[in-house]
């Protein structure tokens, strides 16, 4: 019975940050429902209810969410019907009668982003208000877990960043914050964080902090838009993914993500870990 289930839910329960929260929230002795697309695959305890959804099928997602009351949802992997499908479970939430979602968004979310993935974080956040939910939105700078898949084989990170710069932000601090939020979400409704590092970085800088860590030599070459789209539909991406790989270094170029902020150590009580940091905890 949905009365007897817990009326917290995590989403991406199998990814690195929904499984980050979801065993924080254990430790800490949190009841919580985990969901997933495969939830055979989720490591819960056996205490914690485990369900298997998809963003794009409301009335399964209806099911799953009957009796939550907050709802932690880490946006769904990129797509070209990303917008589209957490539109469905945004109204399956509602459906549900899910009063509060807390929702990882994307820094400087816009209509008009740079980064067209951007574009969607923005559209759902829209859709989330439309919907009269409670709401708070954790706007994540691109992740410091993902920068050193950026080194190509020959040890040269390509793209259009010029000497653009922006704030990267470890995962595990994302995981942090929101934690920090689910254990008493009330006081955080209505609220947008900003989630960064502590340091505003070029991408000569990224390659600089890399090889000084790694002891391998990176370099950064900057290319053109073109180039940087040209090259990837080469490499075989789709047209959305060569586009949004693109336009991600692009949106670094124009320095819309080159702002630090402190809402990691306003909601965690702990400075964001440094680039530098994060490379040398997880070697």
């Amino acid at each position: 019975m949905a009365n007897d289930l817990p009326t917290l839910a995590v989403t991406g329960a199998t990814g690195a940050l929904g499984g980050a929260v979801a065993r924080q929230l254990a430790e800490a002795g949190i009841p919580h429902r985990l969901l997933a697309r495969h939830a055979a695959k989720v490591p819960a305890p056996p205490e914690t209810p485990v369900f298997a959804l998809s963003y794009a099928d409301r009335d399964h997602a209806v099911r799953a969410l009957e009796g939550v009351q907050t709802l932690f949802m880490v946006s769904a992997a990129e797509n070209p019907y990303r917008a589209q499908d957490q539109r469905t479970f945004v109204d399956a939430a509602v459906d549900a009668g899910v009063q509060h979602i807390v929702y990882t968004s994307f820094m400087g979310a816009g209509p008009d982003d740079v980064f067209t993935l951007g574009r969607d974080h923005w559209d759902t956040e829209q859709h989330i208000r439309s919907r009269g939910l409670e709401h708070t939105f954790l706007r994540d700078c691109f992740y410091q877990d993902i920068l050193p898949s950026f080194v190509g084989r020959d040890g040269v990170i390509r793209g259009p960043a010029a000497d653009g710069r922006f704030a990267p932000v470890a995962r595990s601090d994302v995981a942090d914050s929101a934690f920090r939020i689910l254990r008493d979400p009330q006081p955080h409704a209505g609220a947008t964080y900003t989630l960064t590092g502590p340091q505003s970085l070029s991408m000569r800088d990224v390659a600089d902090t890399l090889t000084r860590v790694t002891g391998q030599q990176v370099t950064y070459h900057a290319e053109s838009l073109d180039e940087a789209v040209e090259s990837r539909r080469a490499a075989g991406a789709s047209e959305w993914q060569a586009v949004a790989w693109a336009t991600s270094y692009a949106a670094i170029a124009t320095g819309e993500l080159a702002r630090v902020s402190d809402d990691v150590a306003a909601l965690t009580g702990t400075p964001p870990l440094s680039f530098e940091d994060h490379l040398r905890t997880r070697r």
